[in-house]
């Protein structure tokens, strides 16, 4: 029986590895395929038996990864005790996660066993030194990005580029209407919505990330509600996991109770339907980034870190960006307000003119399919590919 060993640090990890699984076991060679290691609920569903709660990782920056440092080194510690003693895998797959996950397999690759790292750590945005640890960690990478193939075979690493998997489950056209009704069905209140301007608020998922970016966002709400004069926008802010509603939630009263007048409303998950469903999207840099540009939306970026993280960060920088679709697009298609930059007024400003010049709207919205259909490959059959090759020949 085939074994495989999997990590996946965050959410945004445990999306992109379930569809990828999923594919891995319709192999016929693949059958009985056992799985384990790291992940969260949607790669257990796809049969992973996760040894330890993925939320240990999910951490985000310097400064926060330093509180959190002993535990994720024991948890280190012990998974790679249990991957090359009683639970040896045949392959072992890291997913993104470079910081932890590299380590792991730097360890396995030395003792024998096959490893391949879905994601490409972004070593042509910043700390491009990692690609001498890469290349002492990693027998194959596969990249989400077209232009990383050509670095990784330039270093002597195996790669293939395989796509996005959200290029391939969001559809090239959004249909606002039929999102808006399914919203509804999901919480009649948002009858209200009508001919009113639908605005996403996507503040991150992780606690450090409400903690920081959060409060800006909904003191962002009645800045901009004010600015729309007669027009009574709705503001819908999906929940990423449940153990961040009640910090949510008591950002939400503590605006209405100053502004009630503002129509906000908390979704448990539902990010793409709400995506779908907006005019705008104020949004934490970060993965969802590129779900929005999936979903052609225009959006403002921001974020905020501690000081310290910040610093390390930007001298480890080579791109004048951080938002995915400006990245991808190479220039700053849309606005990115960070750290100091991100005010309330500034978040506020940015919104309103994309609400104010449809034109610009449309031009982006063009940019962004061009985007998504260079993105858009079958995913997790070229990731289950790569792993059946792995897996077969052990």
């Amino acid at each position: 029986m085939p074994t495989l060993a999997c990590v996946a640090g965050e959410p945004s990890g445990d999306l992109l590895a379930a569809s990828s699984l999923q594919a891995l076991q319709q192999i016929p060679a693949m059958a009985g395929l056992s799985i384990y290691g790291i992940g969260g609920p949607l790669m257990q569903a796809q049969g992973l038996q996760s040894l330890w709660p993925m939320e240990i990782l999910s951490v985000r920056g310097y400064v926060e990864a330093l509180r959190q440092l002993p535990a994720i080194l024991r948890l280190r510690k012990a998974l790679i005790n249990d991957l090359l003693s009683t639970k040896r895998p045949d392959v072992f797959l890291g997913i993104d996660a470079p910081d932890f996950n590299l380590g792991v397999e730097e360890k396995l690759r030395a003792a024998g066993i096959p490893t391949v790292h879905f994601v490409s750590p972004s070593i042509w945005a910043w700390r491009g030194g990692r690609i001498k640890k890469i290349q002492r960690a990693v027998d194959h990478m596969l990249c989400i990005f077209p232009f990383e193939k050509a670095i990784y075979e330039d270093a002597g690493i195996a790669a293939t580029y395989v796509g996005h998997p959200l290029a391939s489950a969001i559809p090239l056209e959004p249909n606002v209407t039929t999102a808006r009704a399914s919203l509804v069905k999901l919480e009649s209140s948002l009858e209200l919505m009508g001919s009113a301007k639908v605005i996403a608020v996507l503040p991150g998922s992780r606690h450090s990330e409400i903690h920081l970016i959060a409060p800006t966002f909904f003191a962002t709400l009645p800045v901009l509600a004010q600015q729309l004069e007669g027009d009574k926008p709705i503001f819908i802010i999906p929940v990423a996991a449940p153990h961040l509603r009640p910090a949510l939630e008591k950002l939400r009263w503590q605006t209405l109770a100053q502004h009630p007048s503002l129509q906000i409303f908390l979704l448990d998950g539902h990010a793409d339907l709400i995506l779908e469903a907006a005019d705008v999207v104020l949004i934490a840099s970060g993965t969802a980034t590129l779900q929005a540009a999936l979903w052609k939306k225009p959006m403002v970026i921001s974020y905020r870190v501690p000081w310290l993280t910040a610093q390390l960060m930007k001298r480890q920088a080579y791109l004048p960006y951080v938002g995915l679709p400006n990245i991808l697009c190479g220039e700053f298609v849309v606005p990115e307000l960070l750290q100091s930059q991100a005010q309330p007024a500034n978040l506020a400003r940015a919104l309103l003119d994309w609400l104010h010049h449809p034109a610009k709207v449309v031009a982006l919205r063009q940019r962004f399919e061009t985007m998504h259909l260079e993105l858009r490959q079958p995913t997790a059959l070229l990731v289950a590919q790569v792993l059946a090759e792995k897996l077969s020949t052990r």
